[in-house]
């Protein structure tokens, strides 16, 4: 698991794509929230960080099947799966390693974020206290968002042997699982109880309890258990892929 996990680091970090996706996700972020008035932390009225984990989701939503399209894809289409599955390597080894890679990657494009907290602090027109507990909630909420969606990424590609298919079915599944339960729950067939359940089905809602800055374990058991539902579809789609 360890080779493929630092191949697949090398393999993203050698070409611009890498470099490309990681940049434009901090560009989008900081022109979201310092510079479009609509968005703008500056312009809020009082000092938190609470637009970056509203707006983040939504750029995740492109970012990361923009890094984990190929992750399978390549494989199918240079052949190379076949050799993969030769090696004294088990599926869950393989799947893991892809996983974890790509996730490092996530990680990476969200550690320069935390910039934005010090420039709150900075910028503040008299000293505050920023909701730590808040603000470290928001952020694990979105990092186990963001291993959701990448093991939505990872079997989306496992999928195909075409990358931008890939691509394309990742941000369809990752938008329905983050935004399609929450506003199916607002159909008024599903009224008087059955909305909650649908909500509760649905990683907005979980995500944004924990964003509250309360660590529910039902919220970080809900995320570990469909990462883990998703990369098991993963290993079967592969299984299939080469059995076929």
């Amino acid at each position: 698991m360890l080779a493929i996990f630092k191949k697949e680091i090398n393999q993203f970090f050698s070409s611009i794509t890498g470099y490309v996706a990681i940049i434009l996700f901090l560009l989008a972020n900081g022109l979201l929230l310092f510079v479009f008035p609509d968005t703008s932390l500056l312009d809020a009225g009082y000092a938190n960080l609470d637009p970056l984990f509203e707006l983040a989701p939504m750029i995740y939503l492109l970012l990361i099947p923009a890094i984990t399209m190929r992750s399978f894809a390549d494989e199918y289409k240079t052949g190379t799966m076949e050799l993969l599955s030769t090696k004294p390597l088990t599926w869950w080894q393989i799947v893991m390693g892809k996983f974890w890679a790509s996730l490092l990657i996530v990680l990476i494009s969200l550690l320069p974020t935390f910039v934005y907290y010090f420039a709150i602090q900075q910028l503040s027109a008299t000293p505050v206290r920023l909701d730590t507990g808040g603000i470290t909630g928001s952020y694990i909420g979105l990092f186990l968002l963001g291993a959701i969606f990448t093991a939505i990424g990872c079997w989306a590609s496992s999928l195909s042997n075409n990358a931008v298919v890939a691509f394309l079915v990742a941000v369809f599944t990752c938008f329905i699982f983050y935004n399609g339960f929450d506003a199916l729950s607002k159909l008024t067939v599903f009224t008087g109880g059955a909305d909650y359940y649908l909500q509760m089905a649905g990683i907005k809602f979980h995500y944004t309890s924990i964003s509250r800055g309360v660590i529910d374990s039902r919220d970080v058991v809900y995320f570990i258990s469909v990462t883990g539902f998703i990369l098991y579809l993963s290993k079967i789609s592969l299984q299939r892929k080469i059995w076929q």
